[in-house]
């Protein structure tokens, strides 16, 4: 047993002209379509993501941390 096609065929299909076009107006035909995945994707740990989340946090702070002790350098005119 075999599954038809996904796109009408175009000897079949009204309204189309020659090349597979249509008329001013016509709605050409839909396809077949399918969706959703064929497979179920892993889940990702929640570890990994709140990893991240701290990782990006001290970077941030370090970073800000820098920039607050160069401002008071600069301030104090060091």
């Amino acid at each position: 047993m075999t599954t038809p096609p996904p796109d009408p065929d175009p000897a079949n299909t009204p309204g189309l002209d020659e090349g597979g076009g249509v008329q001013p107006g016509d709605t050409p035909p839909e396809s077949g379509a399918t969706s959703g995945l064929s497979h179920q994707e892993p889940r990702q740990s929640k570890s990994m993501s709140v990893t991240w989340i701290v990782v990006i946090a001290a970077v941030v702070v370090v970073v800000v941390g820098f920039l607050i002790a160069y401002l008071v350098i600069f301030v104090n005119g060091g």
